[in-house]
């Protein structure tokens, strides 16, 4: 299966880029166990953040900043099997399952729900 891991991004976070950090090293902490049950792993983050560097945005929160960053995730669930929600409270990552449910995603809340590939 490909897993889009979705969990906080800003929330909590008053847009400190350290704290982002935390929160993206904290859905990282996620990919290679998903790895490892024979799936593949993804982050919306992976793809949305260069592109929306490249769309020249300036700051979290910009015109382009929210032209590109839920935005590529909700197309990268048309092409997912799964979503792992993980961490706290997070508007984009309720939108992610919200947007899972439409596709009639499984939708897991821990690594131990997902099944081994092999």
């Amino acid at each position: 299966m490909m897993i889009l891991i979705a969990g906080p991004y800003r929330s909590g976070t008053n847009d400190d880029p350290e704290k982002i950090a935390v929160n993206v090293r904290a859905m990282e902490s996620y990919a290679l166990p998903i790895f490892r049950k024979g799936h593949i792993p993804l982050l919306g983050e992976w793809f949305a953040l260069p592109l929306v560097h490249l769309a020249g945005s300036k700051k979290i929160g910009d015109e382009p900043f929210n032209e590109i960053f839920h935005p590529i995730a909700e197309r990268l669930l048309e092409k997912c099997d799964a979503v792992l929600r993980v961490g706290g409270a997070s508007q984009g990552a309720d939108l992610m399952i919200e947007v899972a449910r439409k596709h009639e995603l499984q939708i897991y809340f821990s690594l131990d729900e997902i099944p081994s590939a092999k």
